[in-house]
């Protein structure tokens, strides 16, 4: 029996399964690229995973924990569609910023709000940081004071919209690209101290470590990826 059959297996579910009459049930999984697959595929790969932009904004703008009652503790969260559930489980977070939106790509209706920068007290209308391959459609604004680094498993996180958990991972990629700017200043194997950015020198405020250090995840464990 092939992987995803044995974890649906154990999990006790079947694509498609109507608990009650009108409703149906799928279950899915995001990896740390932020790719969105249903949890049974054989291979999870670009070429598997859903992309289609209408759909990922749809799924992901209602995705929120799992409070249904039903497979709670392998599906940790929940994207309801009327009487369709679908139920999704990660291998580290929901959200996954994968790409930083330039200025001449986001319409100017999507940033309106504004920002304090460094320590200069100017303000500007930050960038976009994007998450799980829905463009602009799924984006917050870039915070760079608000970067926050987990010693314990290497990876760096974002805030996230709060429906989704409130924090985000910082794709591989991105914080590979981003790994220049980081500076230590409490020494070898401490977190960074600071972010630049345009510029503009940042102290990294930490607060996300307390929240990430409290919560277990999306429940799907798995080795960090590249």
């Amino acid at each position: 029996m092939r992987p995803g059959l044995l974890r649906a297996a154990a999990c006790g579910y079947r694509q498609g399964q109507s608990p009650a009459p009108g409703t149906r049930e799928y279950f899915y999984y995001i990896d740390h690229r932020g790719q969105l697959f249903l949890d049974d595929a054989k291979v999870k790969n670009f070429i598997t995973c859903f992309k289609d932009q209408r759909f990922l904004t749809f799924f992901f703008e209602r995705l929120r924990p799992n409070r249904s009652g039903r497979y709670e503790a392998a599906f940790p969260y929940l994207s309801p569609c009327g009487r369709e559930r679908n139920y999704v489980r990660c291998e580290d977070r929901p959200v996954v910023f994968t790409r930083l939106l330039s200025p001449s790509t986001t319409s100017t209706t999507s940033t309106t709000s504004t920002i304090t920068t460094g320590t200069t007290g100017s303000t500007a209308a930050p960038q976009l940081l994007s998450y799980c391959g829905g463009g602009e459609r799924l984006a917050v604004p870039f915070e760079p004071r608000r970067l926050a680094f987990l010693p314990e498993n290497g990876r760096l996180y974002h805030p996230a919209p709060a429906r989704a958990g409130g924090v985000g991972l910082v794709s591989s990629a991105l914080a590979d690209e981003w790994s220049p700017a980081f500076e230590y200043k409490g020494g070898v194997g401490r977190p960074p101290t600071h972010f630049t950015w345009r510029g503009v020198r940042y102290e990294l405020d930490h607060e996300l470590v307390p929240l990430l250090r409290g919560d277990g995840g999306g429940g799907g464990g798995g080795a960090r990826g590249a």
